[in-house]
């Protein structure tokens, strides 16, 4: 349905609209102002923001989970008289002069299933004491040491569990948005299609009405025609007058507001260009809930919701119960007065550290937050039960109607139509002198009427057509899955 050969005949158009500073007439079709506000409009231009933010969010938690290299250094000058201590016990006031330099290299790793941290690491630092012009060489030449908080809350597992569906929810938002605003550009191409519609229909009206007050006039004049009937065109033709005043504004505001959401300059004037004919196409709804079911971001941000309960239980109990702080380093060191001497015949190391935390008396908080997250947890569990069936309610509903749109957009085109010529015959009769008025001004009513439900049938279809679109995420008619690529939207 989309073809982009008609962005560079519009581009040209724009550039020559602002070379010339005067007001160019466009002719824009339905599928043309989709896919300009899906690459220009407001709507878009956020869509593919957020989508951007999902992505290095994305990134940077499974970076989480990959060896990290860190060189840190810390270089420390320090000149003041402090407080040392003596061998005797005593404290004397003495004035220093250090310089404290070091440079370390570390490679660390997070373990997903246990929630703890593997690192190895080199070292080496000097002290200068800048007073006497002497130094000493501190080398770690390795360290290995493990981190660990046992019985305590794992965000490392349940972030591999949560944030994947977060990724994936992302995706299917943006191209959920991409239809959506497929469908609000819709709504504004058949806003102006409208209001332009009525505008045409008021001009006509005005002229058959300005015709049909003369005719009158004549035939008042030689006593054919009462008062109160020529009286009574008179009104009609200044109300038809009033009416085309009014349709003349609402096609300006209505082109300001398309204008603005296609990102168009102000020198472009929009006419828009109704398709009258719909595809015949009728849905499968067996289909269109599978199809649901397996692309929409709302089953997504369920599952998502599910498992941040689950998150939150866990991370309750765990803040409730025992805790243990787990740290060993094991590794090599040495002290000498030249680097090379420092990393020779190297000492071994090793520390190892334990904290314990026990609640012994905190008044039921711990398990009051406890029981809060399984609430919390339980009526999420409810919600998304319930909001599974709201999905499926409104696919079905939103199917059963499209499948009976296009036959309404048929026998509006058919009523309009005949309305249509109902109107002309009832004008052509009135100045034979074989109808009246009130015939006249009701065939003229019925017409409009059944125009604008004509463009509102239209209208319907489509709106329909694309919400299906947002929520399936499936090109019915194309029969293939909606992926744009998000390579390159990255990329920009």
């Amino acid at each position: 349905m989309h073809n982009r050969s008609w962005i560079i005949p519009l581009a040209l158009l724009l550039v020559a609209t602002a070379a010339h500073s005067q007001e160019r007439t466009l002719t824009l079709t339905l599928p043309q102002a989709v896919e300009q506000a899906q690459e220009q409009s407001p709507d878009a231009a956020t869509a593919r923001h957020a989508y951007r933010a999902a992505y290095w969010s994305y990134r940077a938690y499974r970076a989480n989970y990959l060896p990290a290299v860190t060189l840190t250094s810390s270089p420390e000058l320090n000149r003041a008289i402090n407080k040392v201590a003596q061998p005797d016990g005593t404290v004397k006031f003495v004035d220093q002069s250090l310089l404290d330099t070091d440079l370390r290299l570390s490679v660390s790793q997070n373990i997903a299933w246990t929630g703890g941290n593997l690192f190895v690491e080199t070292n080496a630092q000097r002290i200068d004491q800048l007073s006497d012009h002497s130094g000493m060489w501190a080398t770690q030449p390795v360290n290995i040491g493990y981190s660990q908080a046992l019985f305590g809350y794992n965000a490392l597992k349940w972030d591999r569990r949560i944030e994947p569906i977060r990724y994936r929810e992302a995706k299917k938002t943006y191209v959920e948005t991409l239809e959506l605003v497929a469908a609000e550009a819709t709504r504004r191409f058949f806003n102006l299609a409208t209001a332009q519609s009525n505008y045409l229909t008021a001009c006509v009206n005005y002229a058959n009405a300005d015709t049909l007050y003369a005719y009158a006039r004549g035939r008042y004049d030689i006593g054919t025609v009462t008062e109160n009937e020529m009286l009574q065109l008179e009104v009609n033709k200044l109300s038809e007058e009033t009416n085309r005043m009014n349709a003349q504004i609402e096609v300006e505001n209505r082109e300001q507001e398309l204008r603005a959401y296609l990102r168009m300059p102000e020198g472009v004037s929009l006419r828009t260009e109704v398709d009258d004919s719909v595809p015949d196409l009728r849905l499968s709804l067996d289909e269109a809930l599978t199809m649901a079911r397996l692309n929409s971001p709302d089953i997504e941000n369920m599952l998502r919701r599910q498992a941040e309960g689950e998150s939150a239980v866990a991370k309750a109990k765990a803040d409730a119960g025992l805790k243990v702080d787990l740290y060993m380093r094991f590794g090599l060191t040495q002290t000498a007065r030249t680097l090379r001497s420092a990393y020779q015949r190297p000492l071994d190391q090793q520390y190892v550290s334990l904290g314990i935390t026990l609640p012994l008396l905190d008044w039921g908080r711990g398990k009051g937050k406890v029981r809060v997250a399984r609430s919390n947890r339980d009526l999420i569990n409810t919600q998304v039960e319930q909001d599974k069936v709201d999905f499926e309610q409104n696919v079905r509903k939103l199917v059963m109607q499209f499948n009976l749109q296009a036959q309404r957009v048929r026998v509006a085109a058919r009523t309009d139509q005949t309305a249509q010529r109902r109107a002309d015959v009832a004008r052509k009769l009135y100045l034979l002198g074989k109808s009246t008025v009130l015939d006249l001004n009701a065939s003229i009513s019925e017409k409009d009427r059944a125009r604008r439900d004509h463009i509102s049938a239209l209208y319907n279809y489509w709106s329909l057509y694309y919400t299906l679109r947002s929520i399936t995420l499936y090109d019915f008619g194309a029969r293939r899955q909606l992926a744009p690529s998000l390579e390159q939207l990255i990329d920009k």
